[in-house]
């Protein structure tokens, strides 16, 4: 993950589609994370995207964060 301004962008794997979240894997940990977007719908499972979030990040398994922005990874990264 890289540092901008205040916010964090995660360059990811979508592995789930589901109605508000995506399951991602992290590109530099190879984790899954789970990512609330109300735009979920527009990706597609194999679809490689950036995330810009907070940095806050739940400690759960798989861990959480609720993203800013969801976008694929040849618009952002």
């Amino acid at each position: 993950m890289e540092s901008t301004s205040s916010a964090v962008t995660m360059c990811a794997t979508v592995l789930r589609v589901c109605p508000c979240e995506l399951c991602v894997c992290d590109h530099e940990n190879c984790q899954q994370v789970l990512v609330h977007t109300d735009n979920a719908c527009c990706f597609r499972v194999g679809q490689q995207v950036c995330i810009k979030f907070s940095g806050a990040m739940t400690r759960s398994c798989p861990p959480q964060i609720t993203a800013d922005c969801v976008r694929p990874v040849n618009c952002c990264c």
